[in-house]
């Protein structure tokens, strides 16, 4: 299935004939036992209406899905402190709790909602709470365990997207790392049975607030993130031929980027939003190319006999990675853009493919195959030190959180295709079926 000619030539498309609905659902499998134990209390509401979104439960399961955090079951949460102040930090303690969210959401209005919210350090708040006994009732210090606390009004529409931003800001307080719950990402739904059966899709990392950009009769491939996060590239072969194109995920205006004789295929946007990589065979041989999307110009970056395909940019843009066969098997080389010096980066298994960077350029991540089985890897760029990390089958299109926290790819599942998850350590794992039918080719976006 995941052989290399297949991802040179980019006409291969496996064809999926399930019920397809734009909708995912996050499955853990891996990782929770070893995650901070925290907790997200229900928020307090004042008014008429109550909203029809749960905050603490979006924060709680956007910190478990992290694979960092184990949030605590609200039916073992010794209280329901309303503030920082009636918090009874032993208790917490007792429970193993690090940090407690605690927030409220007031009515103010028609379809309006003041949100209030504070994060609260236990040990901070314990050592706290026994200087205030020992100095007679005085507090000092006393605001150090409340590690943020932030006010906001939103409306009816806006809860979901706030409670990602207070996620957000809980994993960063609580990491040093930024949070990536804000973002979103593309992938491929097929549904033979249907006129349309190629669907191009857009959704919050965590699969909800799907939007359909394209539905096609031909097969759809290679999604790819403008670095602003407001535009898709894509290979389309609606008119008999790869193509590729871009469109705006907010106003749907499509434009033809490429579509010379033969292959047009795996785009991917240069990290200043001026150029994009591709492959192209124009000229006779599959080769990387780069194109300045202002004037369409382009410049050839590869020259060699073997096949090179897969392109992908150093965070630096001064380097492109790319997959090719020059040295008998499949692996992963680099070349200078400046220079053009090309050299190999990967020699361990039998095949390294689909490798890309992580965002601070420590390390590639790859699809490894090594006795026959696809899996995706992390190779450590200065010791050369390949961890696989995940156990699934047929492992492909690896694509890295903007925080490089996270790895979404894509696998089977039983007879499914579906999307997975695996973090950056390789001790958190999760799917992402979706609801009905199966999702390939998955993107992830930059932070938006």
């Amino acid at each position: 299935m995941y052989k290399f000619i297949r991802n040179a030539v980019l006409v291969t498309v496996m064809m999926l004939s399930a019920q397809a609905k734009a909708s995912l659902e996050i499955v853990i499998t891996e990782g929770i036992d070893s995650a901070r134990p925290i907790a997200i209390l229900p928020f307090t509401f004042k008014g008429a209406t109550l909203p029809n979104q749960r905050l603490d439960e979006i924060i709680a399961a956007d910190l478990m899905r992290s694979g960092k955090f184990s949030p605590l079951a609200s039916i073992k949460m010794p209280q329901r402190p309303q503030s920082a102040a009636q918090i009874d930090y032993a208790a917490w303690s007792r429970e193993g709790v690090e940090a407690i969210v605690i927030g409220q959401i007031t009515e103010v209005g028609i379809d309006r909602y003041t949100v209030s919210f504070e994060l609260i350090d236990v040990l901070k708040g314990s050592n706290a709470a026994d200087r205030q006994s020992l100095n007679a009732g005085r507090l000092t210090g006393s605001a150090e365990h409340i590690l943020d606390s932030r006010e906001t009004t939103i409306n009816g529409s806006q809860f979901r997207q706030y409670a990602h931003r207070i996620s957000d800001i809980v994993y960063e307080k609580l990491t040093g790392e930024r949070g990536a719950f804000l973002t979103k990402i593309a992938y491929v739904l097929v549904n033979r049975q249907v006129e349309f059966p190629f669907q191009l899709v857009v959704a919050d990392y965590d699969g909800a607030n799907e939007q359909v950009l394209l539905r096609s009769k031909e097969p759809l491939m290679s999604p790819n993130w403008s670095p602003d996060g407001t535009k898709l590239a894509y290979v389309t072969f609606e008119k008999r031929q790869s193509q590729i194109y871009i469109q705006d995920i907010y106003t749907g205006r499509r434009t033809m980027l490429s579509s010379t004789p033969g292959i047009n295929g795996a785009p991917v946007w240069s990290p200043d939003g001026r150029r994009m990589a591709m492959v192209l065979s124009k000229d006779g041989n599959t080769e990387i190319y780069t194109m300045d999307i202002a004037t369409k110009a382009l410049t050839r970056v590869t020259n060699h006999r073997a096949i090179d395909t897969e392109p992908s940019w150093s965070p630096d843009g001064k380097e492109l990675l790319f997959s090719s066969e020059r040295g008998g098997n499949p692996q992963l080389y680099s070349v200078n853009l400046l220079t053009g010096t090309t050299r190999r980066l990967t020699f361990e298994g039998e095949m390294n493919l689909a490798g890309s960077y992580t965002p601070d350029g420590s390390s590639v991540v790859m699809v490894n195959r090594t006795r026959g089985q696809y899996h995706i890897a992390k190779m450590d760029r200065q010791t050369r030190f390949l961890q696989v990390l995940t156990k699934t089958n047929l492992d492909e299109s690896p694509s890295v959180a903007p925080n490089g926290s996270m790895i979404i790819y894509s696998t089977m599942h039983g007879s499914s295709q579906v999307l997975a998850l695996v973090s950056m350590d390789g001790r958190f794992k999760a799917r992402l079926p979706a609801v009905e039918g199966q999702v390939k080719s998955p993107a992830w976006s930059p932070f938006l």
